[in-house]
């Protein structure tokens, strides 16, 4: 008898384990599933500036003529980045500033990711996701 009531014991529970376990594996993967879930392209527009263009030198006396689409994690973090346009500039005549031809020709993306990084240190709603080069001149 007491054997009995041991074994369905241990039976249910196991049972409640494995269910346990299969539940907590599939909410992590939902979960890391939407973090990583790619946003739709009409998503990204609607949460998108794009930049003036700007006109200015680079390090070595030549100009460049730029400008950027930045895309944010929602239309909150968008109405914030449109409040710092000027901020933005700001940040990129200062990065332009201290490029080279060499540079700008191959670091551009590294520009687009100073960008962000540094426009996210700003931002109190939401964060910028991307910033794309939709536009550059040098001359």
């Amino acid at each position: 008898m007491k054997s009995n009531v041991f074994r369905t014991m241990l039976i249910v529970l196991g049972t409640i384990s494995v269910l346990g376990v299969v539940a907590l594996v599939l909410v992590m993967n939902i979960k890391e599933s939407e973090a990583d879930g790619e946003r739709s392209i009409d998503e990204m527009v609607e949460a998108s500036l794009v930049t003036d263009e700007i006109t200015t030198d680079l390090e070595n006396g030549d100009f460049v003529r730029i400008s950027f689409q930045v895309v944010t994690d929602s239309k909150e973090a968008l109405e914030e980045l449109e409040k710092r346009d000027f901020q933005m500039q700001n940040i990129l005549l200062k990065e332009l500033a201290v490029m080279n031809t060499e540079d700008f020709k191959s670091g551009l993306a590294d520009l687009e990711e100073k960008l962000k990084v540094k426009l996210n240190e700003l931002m109190k709603e939401g964060q910028v996701t991307d910033v794309y080069t939709i536009d550059k001149v040098l001359q």
